[in-house]
């Protein structure tokens, strides 16, 4: 069975830059403290790394 990560967007990204926007937009969130679950992936854990100080990641089975 793959992994899973629940995503929560915790911080606000007024004042990053338009990659980091993006990046949290491509995600699939909509507003803030809103939360998400992806299957665990490279891709997907590098949007992580490049916005890992606005989110709150927990693995989930």
């Amino acid at each position: 069975m793959a992994k899973h990560l629940k995503l929560t967007w915790t911080k606000s990204f007024i004042g990053c830059p338009e990659t980091q926007r993006a990046t949290i937009k491509s995600l699939g969130f909509k507003k803030l403290q809103q939360s998400l679950i992806k299957e665990d992936c490279p891709q997907i854990r590098g949007q992580i790394n490049k916005v890992q100080h606005l989110l709150t990641v927990e693995e989930i089975d």
